[in-house]
């Protein structure tokens, strides 16, 4: 998925982000579909909402609209049955720094810049910070929401925001040899992998672990949970249903 509006800073404006929500719906049901990568077009990777759409021209209904489908698109990243990568190739800021916060993988290249800076503008990024605070240490995001000021693609790697930085004539390749590993696995695997991760994460220890232990039991009943472990035993490919 390409976010292809570079003349306005690749803005998540209504349009964009209803663009965005039926591309990643968009053949999620195939079995052919095993990873989805979103990347953009020019210099900004994603500079946010498009404020003139949050000005006083328009009214709270539409303001509310924004908001409800950005989360909901934020929300729905981790809800899809495959692995969702970042390609990211420059500055993300606000909502756009919250897509890339949002994605399972985050490959970054060395230009890239990550920022929440509508503390400037009067309007705090509160919704950007439910993804930031889950994915840096808290200072850290705190930091970011109260100054404004953008983490370099290093601090970004070193907080955790992305799994790894490249040259940038290196990152599509990086990012390849990323997706190219993971269809090397199955779907189902993956899938069932995915949804527990996101909900373990949210209980305490004794309930993650109870929740997890049903998990483990649960996929030595699939199919490709058979056949991996009887490739394994047998010293061959193991060949997936998905």
């Amino acid at each position: 998925i390409v976010l292809n509006n570079p003349r306005k800073r690749n803005a998540l404006s209504l349009s964009m982000l209803q663009s965005l929500r039926e591309d990643l719906l968009h053949d999620v049901k195939s079995k052919d579909l095993r990873v989805v990568i979103i990347s953009a077009e020019g210099p900004v990777f994603c500079s946010g909402h498009d404020l003139k759409e949050l000005s006083s021209e328009e009214d709270v209904k539409h303001h509310s609209q924004v908001f409800e489908i950005c989360a909901e698109v934020m929300t729905l990243i981790q809800k899809l049955p495959v692995p969702v990568i970042a390609k990211v190739n420059g500055l993300a800021t606000a909502a756009g720094c919250q897509l890339v916060a949002s994605c399972d993988i985050a490959v970054a290249s060395e230009k890239s810049q990550f920022a929440t800076p509508g503390v400037n503008i009067g309007l705090f990024c509160s919704t950007p910070a439910v993804a930031l605070g889950r994915s840096l240490p808290r200072k850290v995001a705190l930091e970011m929401l109260f100054t404004g000021e953008p983490l370099s693609a290093q601090e970004a790697l070193m907080h955790g925001l992305v799994s790894k930085v490249v040259p940038e004539d290196k990152l599509e390749e990086e990012t390849m040899k990323i997706a190219h590993k993971i269809c090397e696995s199955s779907k189902s695997i993956l899938a069932l992998g995915k949804a527990t991760f996101y909900r373990q994460m949210t209980q305490d220890l004794d309930t993650a672990y109870k929740m997890t232990t049903q998990v483990m039991v649960d996929n030595l009943t699939l199919r490709d949970g058979q056949e991996g472990i009887e490739a394994f035993i047998q010293k061959r490919k193991p060949v997936w249903s998905h």
